[in-house]
């Protein structure tokens, strides 16, 4: 969003940070130079068996690397398809940072969006950009919001279908790296809750997954006449992928992100498929309102018990299947408040160290998942 620097102060300011702070929070510039760009220093911190489980997931994490250079690169060309900015991809990050109120983000993203050039002060630059802050706050925040409306917004704001595709990719990969974030904050003890959170909003309606419907994409898929070269390769690595067959044709709008997502989901197969795992990812549909993520994940025999709510869910399963459900839960509505607390029943279940990245790594990629799968298509 548009930065602004009063004379009297030296911090920095969003839109999206709480009016009712006392202080602004101060611009950290060397968040910017940081050299994993992924989990922004965490890593160094990590000692152990913590370090041992880290390196362990070095694949996913790389894997995450690559795709935060691919949607944050240092420099980008716009084109009359590509007509998203640097400028619009970071303020769209900060603003997703500022609502999962994880803090290391946030002051990353704002040292990188700070100097850079906003756009023009024309009337339709300003709605383009409201436009674009508006969505990516619903998304971020409650993604049963986000209907044909809210893309026909977008549309008339000028973003085309291949730029709603990117946009997407960008505030799901902020969702899932302020959880990953988050949860090794918790497994390190440490606090990540340093700014004003946000009123968490309830959970998706019941009402949702009544049924299991096919998905259908909301926007024209790429046609196979007029791919690239680049989005040929991204399809044919991805379309072996169950879980992204469905949408492939569509996402292969930016077929670079598409094929950094779908290795993503590949490096991170065992994590996800794993009992633990998958429990973990149903517990985020479930909340976010995203009937295929659900019925791909939810286990048999606890299924219906989800779909009444996680409560419910929770108080009737095992010792073990509860820990996953109010950990998962607890990341996937207020990543800001996640703390080793939250961790500790896990613990006590007898959930090795990996198990515990497992539930952590599958909340994650759910929230990416989910508002992929939500936004830009019905199902």
């Amino acid at each position: 969003m548009e930065q602004r620097r009063p004379e009297s102060h030296s911090h920095w300011y969003h839109e999206t940070q709480s009016t009712r702070a006392t202080q602004a929070q101060p611009l950290v510039p060397e968040a910017a130079e940081i050299e994993d760009r992924f989990l922004l220093g965490l890593a160094a911190l990590c000692k152990n068996d913590l370090h041992e489980t880290l390196q362990a997931a070095q694949p996913a994490l790389l894997a995450s690397r690559d795709l935060y250079q691919l949607l944050f690169p240092q420099d980008l060309v716009t084109s009359l398809t590509h007509t998203l900015t640097l400028y619009d991809r970071l303020s769209t990050a900060l603003t997703v940072a500022q609502v999962t109120g994880v803090q290391r983000l946030c002051n990353h993203y704002a040292a990188r969006l700070n100097p850079l050039s906003g756009p023009d002060s024309s009337r339709e630059s300003n709605r383009r950009l409201t436009q674009i802050t508006e969505y990516a706050r619903q998304l971020a925040t409650q993604p049963t919001l986000i209907d044909e409306a809210a893309l026909q917004r977008l549309d008339e704001a000028g973003l085309t279908a291949p730029d709603i595709v990117t946009f997407s990719q960008v505030i799901g990969f902020v969702c899932y790296q302020a959880r990953v974030a988050a949860g090794i904050h918790a497994l390190l003890g440490l606090p990540v809750r340093w700014i004003p959170g946000v009123t968490i909003p309830p959970d998706a309606e019941a009402l949702c997954f009544a049924q299991r419907p096919a998905w259908r994409p909301r926007l024209s898929a790429v046609e196979l006449r007029y791919a690239s070269d680049s989005q040929l390769e991204a399809l044919t690595f991805c379309q072996p992928q169950r879980a992204v067959s469905e949408s492939a044709w569509l996402l292969a709008h930016d077929g670079d992100a598409l094929y950094g997502w779908s290795k993503l989901i590949n490096e991170l197969e065992g994590k996800i498929t794993s009992p633990e795992g998958q429990l973990a990812a149903a517990v985020a549909a479930r909340i976010n309102g995203s009937p295929v993520c659900f019925y791909r994940y939810a286990p048999e025999k606890l299924r219906d018990l989800l779909q009444a709510g996680i409560e419910e869910a929770a108080a009737s399963a095992s010792a073990a299947d509860k820990a996953i459900i109010q950990a998962a839960a607890q990341l996937t509505r207020s990543p800001e408040r996640f703390s080793a607390a939250h961790l500790q029943p896990l613990t006590e279940a007898g959930f090795s160290q990996p198990q515990i990245f497992n539930v952590i790594f599958s909340t994650a990629l759910a929230a990416w998942n989910n508002r992929l799968m939500q936004s830009l298509g019905t199902g």
